[in-house]
């Protein structure tokens, strides 16, 4: 495909004393990037060079104003320049006021950006919540930042790698309050958003979803729990009445199993570990975060700030490139989608 026709994906820097930096950079080495995309760093071209140094790359940091001014070619970092830290006073691995201003402000131009389309896709790199509320922000992380921004009200999160999907139906919240937490109707929302993100980010046409229960066995006929017969079970009938191919309670200790064998295209999960420990478990490295529900194409990395080893040389990019990958493949959905609409 000819460059031109190459969508835009915008990178967000995340924590500048975090790994970020480094990951973008080394995911930026590797050619085939420039052959599905044309990338475009959101972030602070002060920060870029002194990893550079760091790393002892040759890549020139070509500073850009919009993203028809990026050049696109490999060994050039095309970069927004939102953030001029100075680098005599800046200390990697601490996380300050400064970088929690930064790091959230990549992302709301990174925002900005994809819905006034000027990039096709936004891929974010990781922040962390202690430099946000250093910052004085209202949010915990990215899902809550990228909803506000787009005005959404309706979003989950979906971790997606090669063999395996889950979505969350409750994110951060103790695993005490879990089950209060549910809902039939929230349940259901979650399962809306995995089947119209699985047929127009995935290109899969009929996919087929399961759903984890919440106890041992999925409640065992409600002998360990009612969460399954009361919750679960009603919002999996409705969503089926809808014609989604949907499928649950199913126990969680062998759902996954299945999944990885092609039974199902994702896993609806009840709690933050019960879909995530799984998915770590295969994806550690190259799995992918991506926001359901918003108007814009988000994937992000799979991973934190990883502050114990930045700046050290030694941070793997993969979780990124595969980042990058899934929102090039999704935004030629969304293209291919809108002419056809035309």
């Amino acid at each position: 495909m000819k460059q031109q026709f190459l969508p835009v994906i915008g990178i967000t820097m995340g924590d500048p004393a975090g790994i970020g930096p480094e990951i973008i950079i080394k995911a930026l080495n590797e050619p085939y990037l420039y052959s599905i995309c044309r990338p475009v760093i959101i972030g602070d071209s002060h920060i870029l060079k002194k990893t550079l140094d760091l790393l002892a790359f040759q890549h020139q940091v070509h500073i850009i104003d919009d993203p028809e001014q990026g050049r696109f070619k490999f060994k050039t970092l095309d970069t927004l320049n939102v953030s001029q830290f100075n680098i005599e006073h800046f200390k990697p691995s601490a996380p300050c006021i400064e970088t929690g201003i930064a790091m959230q402000d990549y992302v709301v131009k990174g925002v900005d950006l994809a819905l006034n389309r000027k990039i096709n896709a936004l891929v974010t790199c990781p922040i962390t919540k202690t430099a946000l509320k250093l910052a004085g922000s209202n949010f915990h992380g990215h899902t809550e930042l990228l909803a506000h921004r787009t005005g959404t009200k309706d979003y989950a999160m979906m971790l997606a790698g090669q063999t395996l999907r889950v979505v969350l139906v409750t994110i951060h919240i103790p695993l005490a309050q879990v089950s209060a937490n549910l809902t039939i109707e929230g349940i259901i929302k979650k399962i809306r958003l995995t089947h119209t993100s699985l047929r127009t980010r995935f290109n899969l046409k009929k996919p087929r979803i399961a759903v984890a229960g919440l106890n041992p066995h999925s409640g065992e006929a409600s002998m360990f729990g009612r969460e399954e017969e009361d919750i679960i079970m009603p919002a999996v009938r409705i969503s089926q009445e809808e014609g989604i191919d949907v499928h649950g309670p199913l126990p969680p200790d062998s759902v996954f199993y299945h999944a990885m064998r092609g039974q199902y295209d994702a896993v609806v999960c009840m709690y933050h570990d019960q879909g995530l420990i799984p998915f770590k478990l295969i994806h550690f490295s190259d799995g992918v975060n991506t926001t359901l529900g918003l108007p814009i194409i988000r994937t992000s990395v799979d991973h934190g700030t990883a502050y114990d080893i930045a700046w050290k040389g030694i941070a793997d990019p993969s979780s990124l490139m595969e980042a990058v990958k899934m929102a090039a493949f999704q935004a030629q959905i969304v293209k291919k989608d809108r002419l056809n609409e035309s």
